[in-house]
């Protein structure tokens, strides 16, 4: 199952899956094809959906085909290019430049890691972009989508490993270059 994210007429961004559509969170910039390290763009392409990480201590394990983990207190995820761990998960403490993952927010109670820039990373091409929570204003993110809990565990339920994430500029984009025909993210130029 491929899940789309694009700008829809409105300015709003839509996920969409299963012909089901809801409003969705992205990055700062909005969705950019020249996503790199900090600039606050979600970035364009296809991504699998890699594992879900979750709050036990707010959440029941979310039901979903991906593997599950819970999110410690020490889980971070490095978003320092010069560092041998860039974009991967860490330990906190940790000297280095990284994201926390247990927020007090309600953003990161369930995180689904998408395969963005990590087989290998190549430092600078970002980090960090994950398919997490919003809140109710949809404020923007740092790179990342996000949704509402009452839109992401209905979709979780019918994932399984193999889903992807496509991510385009506009819905007339997604359909043009159909990334599940094998086109990359450079058709979206």
């Amino acid at each position: 199952m491929d899940i789309h994210v694009a700008k829809a007429a409105d300015g709003q961004h839509i996920l969409t899956w299963n012909g089901t559509s809801v409003r969705c969170a992205v990055g700062r910039t909005g969705i950019r094809l020249d996503k790199r390290e900090g600039d606050g763009g979600t970035p364009v392409g296809a991504f699998t959906l890699r594992r879900v990480l979750y709050r036990a201590d707010r959440l029941a394990p979310p039901v979903t085909g991906l593997p599950v983990s819970v999110i410690n207190r020490d889980d971070g995820w490095c978003d320092d290019p010069a560092h041998p761990d860039y974009n991967r998960p860490v330990k906190l403490p940790f000297a280095a430049s990284r994201e926390e993952l247990w927020l007090d927010s309600l953003v990161y109670d369930i995180v689904v890691i998408l395969g963005h820039n990590d087989d290998p990373p190549v430092p600078g091409m970002g980090s960090a972009v994950f398919f997490h929570l919003t809140d109710a204003g949809y404020g923007p993110t740092a790179g990342c989508v996000a949704v509402q809990l009452g839109d992401m565990l209905p979709i979780l339920a019918v994932t399984k490993p193999g889903d992807r994430m496509v991510i385009a500029p506009s819905p007339q984009a997604m359909v043009a270059c159909d990334p599940a025909g094998g086109r990359g993210p450079d058709c979206f130029l």
